[in-house]
């Protein structure tokens, strides 16, 4: 049976385990926040705007639930009320307005889709 290897030789990563990469609805909050930064519409709790970018980051990771400066249950919690906020905001678009954008996506049984089925399709 052999010895098991020992990692004397590895180099170490310098990443946490705890912090996984971006997932793509993370990486589209980031790319609303940043957005919002280069629009000059992001503002700060005080109602003034953002005009560091690394300021406009921090938001951003934090909005999308992808800080280091935060434990994963915090990021979970932030990723959810941002998700929650996005929802809320969104624009009400009709089932056909959906419908249409479905059609041009090519989706599959987009015909027998409620508005809700529709809009999850699209991932709006």
């Amino acid at each position: 049976m052999a010895a098991p290897k020992s990692s004397a030789g590895e180099k170490p990563t310098g990443k946490s385990p705890a912090h996984k990469p971006p997932t793509d609805a993370q990486k589209g909050t980031i790319a609303r926040v940043m957005h919002e930064f280069k629009e000059g519409e992001l503002e700060r709790s005080d109602g003034e705007p953002v005009t560091d970018r690394r300021q406009a980051i921090a938001i951003a990771l934090r909005e999308a639930g992808a800080s280091n400066r935060e434990s994963p249950a915090d990021n979970r919690a932030n990723f959810r009320r941002t998700r929650t906020k996005e929802r809320d905001t969104r624009s009400q678009a009709t089932r056909a307005a959906l419908y249409d954008e479905a059609k041009r996506r090519a989706i599959k049984g987009r015909s027998r889709m409620s508005r809700g089925e529709l809009e999850q399709a699209l991932n709006r």
